[in-house]
């Protein structure tokens, strides 16, 4: 095995470790906190500064990578995950509101510290002639994260159904110590950074195709959680009367099957003639508005209610799936190699600003008007996604640039 094909294993390894404790974590909050009583807003409000220090930490994180290297970064990310789910493991009446969003706020940083050093670090083993190698090591990546942080929603609802939310939190916490250790053992400790030291105002990105992605990417995240994090597992419980099980279970297949799309990515949106560029996101970002549209008038017209949710969904996962994977293949080649982190941060600080938005509205939409309410919020961001993407470059100015 050579020494790129090496460390891109060794950060795949890291990535999915961290992604499987990271959504077992997601269920067994919203699913624990439900069992409580908390009320739909509630829950929401639990992730609130896991979202906002998402987007500080991806803005500020990109600098960070570019000056100490991405493998420190990403190294840091896990140390304060093992915290946040120490912090959670502590008696029950230690879990108010304030403190369960200070642990989430540390979740949070180091979720995004994590997954913006992971993805970064991709452009650096991989030539910048070779993009269809890119696109598909980029793709391998992300499918297989969200694959197996759909495997760790069906984990957190059984670890909470087994031994319980407290005992949960040391075990995820023992796992991740150790794959910390072999991180720190093994991955070189100056990969991603910077020739020149970037100043701290290089955070914000200057590209106009980085900027552009990053607010069609906004909207697209927000159109996802704005019913997925919080008015869907609720919905599924409450008024379908799912158990624990079923709710993380269904999520779990959702995420899964989301992320076996993902990997696929290339092969679906392949064209002998070029590669994937802002035309093809706009197609594809069309197309999941009139899919999300088709379940909101279903739903809305309670056609056969648990079919339409189902079904409907998983057929959002799949379209969401490639447009989740072309915007994680476009932003690592817009990005500019030296210092990729500054690009990819700003980006993902502009994804962790959507999962924000999205949040905070499932909780809020939901509790006030329901679950079809958030769908059709859904369609208008997918909408404003689409007019964004209009003008994402196409692939001839890509190569001309």
């Amino acid at each position: 095995m050579n020494s790129n094909l090496k460390q891109y294993a060794l950060v795949t390894f890291n990535y999915w470790n961290f992604t499987l404790t990271d959504g077992a974590l997601r269920m067994l909050v919203v699913l624990y906190f439900h069992q409580l009583g908390y009320s739909a807003f509630s829950i929401a409000m639990l992730f609130l500064f896991y979202e906002v220090f998402g987007v500080v930490t991806n803005l500020v994180g990109g600098w960070l990578g570019a000056r100490l290297g991405l493998n420190t970064t990403m190294n840091i990310g896990l140390a304060l995950q093992i915290a946040a789910l120490v912090a959670l493991a502590m008696p029950s009446a230690w879990l108010t509101i304030p403190y369960v969003m200070a642990a989430q706020a540390l979740s949070g940083i180091a979720k995004d510290l994590n997954k913006m050093s992971a993805k970064s670090s991709i452009k650096m083993l991989v030539k910048g002639d070779q993009q269809s190698a890119l696109y598909r090591w980029i793709a391998i990546l992300t499918g297989s994260k969200n694959a197996l942080k759909g495997v760790g929603f069906f984990v957190g609802g059984l670890l909470l159904a087994a031994i319980g939310f407290s005992a949960s939190m040391w075990l995820m916490a023992g796992v991740l110590s150790l794959v910390l250790i072999l991180s720190l053992l093994v991955l070189k400790r100056d990969l991603g950074k910077a020739k020149s030291k970037p100043k701290f105002k290089d955070i914000f990105s200057k590209s106009r195709s980085v900027n552009v992605l990053s607010a069609a990417r906004m909207f697209l995240f927000g159109a996802r959680d704005v019913w997925f994090v919080v008015a869907l597992p609720v919905y599924l419980s409450a008024v379908f009367h799912w158990h624990h099980t079923q709710v993380a279970g269904f999520l779990a297949c959702w995420v899964i099957g989301y992320g076996i799309v993902q990997g696929f990515a290339p092969a679906i949106t392949r064209s002998k003639t070029s590669h994937p560029d802002g035309a093809t996101a706009l197609w594809w970002a069309s197309a999941l508005a009139v899919v999300t549209a088709a379940v909101a008038i279903a739903v809305s017209a309670q056609w056969y209610p648990q079919f339409s949710i189902v079904i409907g969904l998983l057929v959002f996962g799949a379209v969401f799936a490639v447009n989740s994977s072309l915007h994680s293949y476009l932003i690592v080649s817009f990005a500019k190699e030296d210092g990729v982190s500054l690009d990819v941060g700003f980006y993902y600080m502009a994804n962790a600003m959507g999962r924000l938005i999205g949040t905070v509205l499932s909780g809020a939409v939901y509790q006030f008007a329901g679950l079809t309410a958030c769908l059709w919020v859904s369609v208008v961001f997918l909408v404003l996604t689409s007019c964004i993407s209009v003008a994402l470059p196409r692939y001839t100015e890509v190569n001309n640039a």
